[in-house]
C-alpha cells in the first residue's frame, strides 16, 4: 500500500511538473510571438512639400507674370524651411523605425523599437515605445546622443488601431524642451484622401496657434491643397493645385486685398480664374 501511494504521488508530481512546464513554455511562446502594433504611416509625420512644383521662387519674385504661384510657393517654402531645420533629428528617427521590428517587453507590457540612426552628421540611439490604450496605440520616442543628452522624450503620440488617424506632440530640443509642434493627421483609404496639419504650440509665442494644413483629395481636379493660418495677421490662406499638371489657385485676403481666387496655369504663369 505504501509503495502504491508513493508511486501515485510520484505520478502526480511528474504530471504537475509537466503542466507547469507546458504553461511556462506557452506563456513564453505567447510573449515572443506577440505582434507589435503597426507603425503609423510616414504621411502621419511628414508634410509632402516636394510635390508643390519647385518652390525656389527667386526667379519669379520680380516677375509680374508669376505673382500668384510665386506668393503661394513662397509661403509654403517658409514653413518647409522652418520645419526642415528644426525637425531633422525626430524625422530621421521616425523614418528609421520602419527598418526595424518592435520587441515585446512583458514586464512593461509594451513594445520597443531600439536602433541607431544618423542625423545632422551625428550618431543617435532611438527607443520608440508603443503601448495599447483604450483609444488605440500610445507612442513615445526617446532619443540619446552620446555626450550630449540621454533618453530625451522628443515626441509622443496616439494612433487609431486601424491607422486612420492620430496625432503627435513634439518638444523643441533637449536644450529647450518646451512644447513645439502638434501634428494631427488622418487617412481615408476608401476615398484615397489624407490630411496632415502642423500647429505651432510654443507657449507664449506670438504665433501660437498658427498652422499649415496639407491634404490630398484624389477625386478632385485640383487634388492637393494647403491652408496656412497666421495668428499675427489673423489671416487664412487657401492654396489648391493639380499635382499632375501644376496649375492651381490661391486665396489670400491679407495679401491680395480681396476674397477672390488668383490662378496660375500649367507653366505657373498668372491667368484669369474661370
Amino acid at each position: 500500500m505504501k509503495t502504491s501511494t508513493k508511486l501515485k504521488n510520484s505520478h502526480w508530481s511528474i504530471a504537475l511538473a509537466v503542466v507547469i512546464l507546458f504553461s511556462a513554455c506557452t506563456k513564453n511562446d505567447e510573449t515572443i510571438d506577440k505582434p507589435a502594433p503597426q507603425l503609423p504611416p510616414e504621411t502621419s509625420f511628414i508634410i509632402d512639400f516636394d510635390n508643390f512644383k519647385d518652390a525656389d521662387t527667386t526667379a519669379y519674385k520680380n516677375s509680374l507674370s508669376y505673382q500668384n504661384w510665386g506668393w503661394a510657393a513662397t509661403n509654403v517654402a517658409v514653413w518647409n524651411a522652418a520645419l526642415t531645420l528644426t525637425l531633422v533629428v525626430p524625422v530621421a528617427a521616425f523614418y528609421e523605425s520602419f527598418h526595424h521590428t518592435g520587441v515585446y517587453d512583458p514586464d512593461a507590457d509594451n513594445w520597443i523599437w531600439s536602433y541607431n540612426f544618423y542625423a545632422g552628421g551625428a550618431l543617435h540611439l532611438a527607443q520608440l515605445k508603443a503601448s495599447l490604450i483604450e483609444s488605440g496605440v500610445k507612442w513615445e520616442m526617446y532619443i540619446t546622443r552620446n555626450n550630449a543628452y540621454s533618453d530625451f522624450l522628443w515626441y509622443t503620440g496616439v494612433s487609431a488601431l486601424d491607422n486612420s488617424n492620430g496625432y503627435w506632440l513634439l518638444n523643441n530640443t533637449p536644450q529647450d524642451p518646451t512644447s513645439f509642434i502638434a501634428i494631427d493627421w488622418s487617412k481615408d483609404v476608401v476615398n484615397e484622401s489624407a490630411q496632415i496639419k502642423y500647429t505651432n504650440i510654443i507657449p507664449d509665442h506670438q504665433d501660437n496657434g498658427a498652422f499649415i494644413l496639407y491634404g490630398v483629395e484624389n477625386n478632385n481636379e485640383l487634388d492637393a491643397f494647403y491652408d496656412i493660418y497666421s495668428v499675427v495677421n489673423d489671416n487664412l490662406m487657401h492654396i489648391r493645385w493639380s499635382r499632375e499638371l501644376a496649375f492651381g489657385k490661391v486665396m489670400d485676403k491679407f495679401h491680395f486685398g480681396d476674397p477672390d481666387w488668383h490662378c496660375w496655369d500649367e507653366i505657373l504663369q498668372d491667368v484669369v480664374c474661370e
